[in-house]
């Protein structure tokens, strides 16, 4: 099975249709939960400025959990369970961003289920769900995510087939690119992106 794992981006997925009709497109799981990461921040920012009429300052209780919001709960300890807690009961208001967030844990979950039935089980919730949610942050996510359906649901099908290896290299010769404040020379450019990706054999 060919296999070609993409970010949400029409123009991509309309490249591989075209030159790669036989490959399975796969939305790869990072640029998912970012995704739903930043519905959270979102909702977060647009209830922030409706109770309190300003942009987060230091004090603000939805301010002060940004951070936290955008982790996997299984990584919080107790005592950023505790902060959560705390701002999401600070005003009624804020429990948009607390079913914002566990929209967001909810589509993370998908990928961490040991089991690829099982997550595939939750993603299909996720996709069948999130449209109707009256959080419009989220009911956007949720369009999106029915419209590359076949690709989100995909990852559970092909062996969890994701952008991770080429994402990273990538991450690797931006910060290096920038480093060497640029290449005139192609071939001098080429060797010092192999060596800083370890490419580089005796």
């Amino acid at each position: 099975m060919k296999v070609a794992a993409l970010d949400p981006f029409a123009g991509y997925k309309n490249a591989i249709d075209d030159e790669l009709e036989d490959a399975v497109a796969v939305l790869d799981a990072f640029h998912v939960v970012k995704l739903g990461t930043a519905a959270v921040d979102e909702v977060r920012r647009r209830v922030q400025q409706t109770t309190l009429g300003h942009r987060g300052r230091k004090g603000d209780p939805l301010y002060g959990i940004q951070t936290i919001l955008r982790a996997g709960r299984e990584n919080l300890t107790e005592k950023q369970h505790a902060r959560l807690q705390a701002a999401f009961t600070h005003r009624e208001e804020h429990v948009e961003v607390e079913v914002a967030w566990h929209c967001a844990q909810q589509l993370r979950d998908a990928y961490r289920q040991a089991d690829l039935t099982a997550g595939r089980v939750t993603a299909t919730t996720v996709v069948d769900t999130f449209h109707t949610c009256p959080i419009p942050e989220i009911a956007r996510l949720g369009r999106t995510l029915r419209r590359w359906r076949d690709a989100f649901l995909a990852y559970f099908t092909t062996g969890r087939a994701n952008n991770g290896g080429t994402e990273a290299i990538n991450g690797i010769i931006e910060l290096h690119r920038r480093l060497a404040r640029g290449f005139r020379n192609r071939d001098n450019y080429r060797l010092r992106m192999l060596l800083a990706a370890g490419g580089l054999t005796p």
